[in-house]
């Protein structure tokens, strides 16, 4: 059983401290935060189902007054597991590796981080084998983690040349108000660091791609642009998604309209949180343009990383050096492809 501790109890933090939970060969040791947040005092009413240490030893006066009950420090924390997960604000876990570097401590911090502050830019389906073994990863961003998914998928069978994108992009996770309120859409210049990143993790491919911001806050939606290395059809293609257990293919037909169904969707099934640990593809955005391949798909930004950083725990702590092997297991104890079966 290797053990977990997971840094920072935000929205990240939670799903991974439950994706941890779920796995059967892992122990989840703890988690730390700085503040009696809301996930905290959610915590604590929930009756501590996961034990709690404070990051910031100087605020325990406000744990105390809100009657959280807490088990150390992060060092204590720390001492106490193979790898950390870091779900900090982005700049933190820069800060934290310090930390994790003096008791020699592997760690993967989230896609908010720099590039330089791991060993390697891991993807679970996409560059496996880079992350094995080594001390500290980092993993891409809940839409490239998306994106990745979808172009690999394609690349492994039928080769990607290139590949353009468009992101409507939630600007806010829900509950967030640091962003304002707005009735507008921002354009970001391009090429957007989702396709920079993809070609970091897939440098064969090439790829460009715009973002807009949009004043929602439930899912991303990025449409792609996909030049194949041989020609595939529309089937083929929906095919090829259709055997990814971490990909759906739905039916705008069927009513799965955009993000806010699928959302409403995760909540009708009983997942926790409304959380979709899948990206979906909308099967009547799949068409051929000449050679292209062109098509959508929804990113649950708030879940959509999870599999993959438990991938990266199972790489770095040897766990499983077969790529295939490790994701499977992932997807088993994440419940990920059941919908397959039906």
């Amino acid at each position: 059983m290797v053990k977990v501790g997971v840094v920072g109890y935000g929205v990240i933090g939670q799903r991974l401290a439950d994706g941890v939970s779920l796995q059967k060969d892992m122990e989840l040791i703890g988690v730390a935060d700085v503040a009696p947040t809301l996930a905290v005092r959610a915590l604590k009413e929930k009756g501590m189902p996961y034990d709690l240490y404070i990051a910031i030893p100087e605020n325990k006066e406000l744990f105390d007054k809100a009657g959280i009950p807490v088990s150390g420090t992060l060092e204590d924390l720390v001492q106490k597991v193979d790898i950390i997960l870091d779900a900090t604000s982005a700049g933190v876990g820069a800060k934290n590796k310090e930390l994790y570097k003096k008791y020699n401590k592997k760690a993967i911090f989230q896609g908010g981080e720099k590039n330089d502050v791991a060993d390697v830019f891991f993807h679970g389906y996409a560059n496996y084998e880079k992350g094995v073994g080594k001390q500290f990863l980092k993993l891409t961003s809940c839409n490239t983690t998306g994106l990745i998914r979808a172009v690999d998928c394609l690349d492994r069978e039928i080769g990607i040349e290139k590949v353009a994108i468009t992101i409507v992009r939630r600007v806010a996770d829900p509950g967030d108000y640091h962003r304002g309120l707005t009735n507008a859409l921002q354009v970001d210049k391009a090429p957007s660091h989702q396709a920079v990143d993809l070609m970091m993790i897939m440098p064969h491919i090439n790829a460009t791609g715009i973002l807009i911001h949009t004043p929602v806050t439930h899912g991303h939606i990025i449409t792609v642009v996909a030049t194949p290395k041989k020609d595939v059809t529309r089937e083929e293609a929906l095919e090829l998604f259709s055997r990814h257990p971490r990909i759906r293919v739905v039916r705008i037909a069927d009513g799965f309209l955009g993000n806010a169904a699928l959302f409403r969707y995760a909540r009708d099934l009983g997942n926790p949180r409304g959380d979709m640990y899948e990206i979906a593809v909308f099967e009547e955005t799949v068409v051929k343009s000449g050679r292209d391949i062109m098509f959508a798909i929804n990113i649950p930004q708030e879940a959509v990383v999870i599999p993959e950083t438990m991938d990266g725990i199972r790489a770095a702590m040897l766990m499983q050096t077969d790529r295939l092997e490790a994701v499977s297991l992932t997807n088993k104890y994440l419940g990920m492809g059941k919908w397959m079966e039906k």
